[in-house]
């Protein structure tokens, strides 16, 4: 059937659509009539209650469901028709003014997505990093390890920064109580910067048993209101020292690190390979979002509200989910989603830009692709065949991965084209970046 299309704006559109009456009508009469088989209403059996009775309870919701379903084909066909590429939802609402005779008409009004015409990828300026593991950076972390594993021996002389000191305090703001300033039994590390530096300078070579005063003074910016920028007096009494005393670096250690038989050589090895992979995934990250954030130069568009909406209100939801999962009640916390129409907007315009990328070029994600990521993703885990075959057996799972490998192929193909500067980091630089 004819329908019309209107161009109301750069995105936005109209269509005039029209159904045959006489084709609900029936549709109606053959739903009631199958219902009439089954339906069951008081003082009546299964398949005799009168068509009247059927009509006058069920008639209105089956014509509104007939109908919608009338206008919703009609919508199909007529974007087909159009070779439309529709943008969210439509709005469909009945056509005011006079319908063909024997037609039911409709209006329906929806943002269609933009042409995307992109600019040479060589315009683009991004820098691409690149970090070392070396021994100097397994030697460090042999020593996180063996400082994870601290075991604490009594020391009888003076507490001194690495000494777990355990003690029990009192605070007191203009010779007042306030809280949080009291504890008893309250262990830490000296020297580590738990604590406010005033305090550690108080307890650093104090004795087993020692009790001292002294001024502790708060920074401006200390999250308590009641103490930021002034300074308590603090009675601390000292009830145990005790010095940090590391493994050595030998075969039982390697055990206890998951050496089956003990070797300092594999344990090194292990240890390189996994900042090797960590280091990799880091690299990778940092790239793609120098990218990421560089591709929005390569088109202008217009977006489609529809899209932003959408967005937004999805990010809305993941920060519901956030505070949630923080164990804060959401039920009354007003997260409004155009709070998020900034993020949204930047979100969608890569999306379109990605996409069409992705179209122009064929940088879909290939089979061998997906294993060799889904395969890197398994070596990090005791039991690699299962994490694999546990990926494989799920399509939303897969298509996860199969996303990043799509983004991975762009990044890949943007350092192709672009004018790319190359920046070395060091392993501490690259960790602190992304911690």
């Amino acid at each position: 059937m004819a329908t019309t299309l209107e161009t109301l704006g750069t995105l936005e559109r109209r269509l005039s659509l029209s159904v045959p009456v006489a084709e609900v009508a029936q549709q109606v009469e053959r739903r009631l009539r199958e219902m009439a088989r089954t339906v069951r209403m008081p003082g009546f059996r299964p398949g005799k209650v009168p068509m009247k009775m059927i009509e006058r309870s069920y008639g209105m919701q089956i014509q509104g469901e007939v109908l919608s379903d009338a206008v919703s084909k009609a919508f199909s066909d007529a974007v087909n028709e159009h070779q439309l590429r529709i943008a969210g939802q439509p709005k469909i609402a009945p056509r005011e003014g006079e319908a063909e005779e024997g037609m039911a008409g409709f209006t329906a009004e929806f943002e269609v997505y933009p042409e995307v015409s992109l600019r040479g990828p060589e315009t683009l300026e991004v820098e691409r990093a690149s970090c070392e593991v070396g021994e100097a950076e397994v030697d460090k972390t042999l020593e996180v390890l063996r400082k994870q594993r601290t075991q604490w021996d009594a020391a009888q002389r003076a507490a001194a920064d690495g000494d777990r000191v355990t003690i029990d305090f009192a605070g007191k703001l203009d010779g007042v109580a306030f809280q949080g300033g009291t504890a008893s039994d309250f262990p830490f590390v000296l020297g580590e910067g738990r604590m406010l530096p005033d305090f550690e300078t108080g307890v650093r070579g104090a004795a087993e048993g020692e009790s001292r005063t002294f001024p502790v003074a708060f920074p401006a910016d200390y999250g308590s209101q009641e103490l930021a920028g002034k300074t308590a007096e603090f009675e601390v009494t000292v009830k145990k020292i005790e010095a940090p005393r590391l493994p050595e670096l030998n075969e039982e250690l390697a055990r206890q690190l998951g050496v089956a038989d003990g070797s300092i050589d594999k344990l090194r090895a292990d240890v390189r390979g996994n900042l090797e992979r960590e280091v990799a995934q880091r690299i990778r990250n940092r790239n793609k979002a120098a990218i990421m954030d560089a591709l929005p130069a390569l088109a202008d568009l217009e977006l489609p509200k529809a899209l932003i909406e959408s967005e937004s209100q999805s990010l809305a939801e993941r920060a519901r989910e956030d505070f949630r999962q923080r164990g804060m009640d959401v039920k009354d916390m007003p997260i409004p989603a155009d709070a998020f129409t900034e993020p949204a907007s930047k979100r969608v315009r890569l999306g379109l830009i990605v996409g069409e990328i992705v179209k122009i070029h064929g940088l879909q994600a290939k089979p061998d692709q997906l294993r060799k990521r889904i395969e890197e993703f398994a070596q990090s885990y005791e039991n690699p065949a299962e994490v694999i075959r546990w990926y494989f057996s799920d399509r939303e799972r897969l298509a996860e991965v199969e996303a990043l490998v799509v983004e991975q192929n762009v990044v890949d193909w943007v350092l192709e084209k672009a004018k790319v500067t190359d920046k070395a980091l060091a392993f501490d630089e690259l960790m602190a970046a992304q911690a």
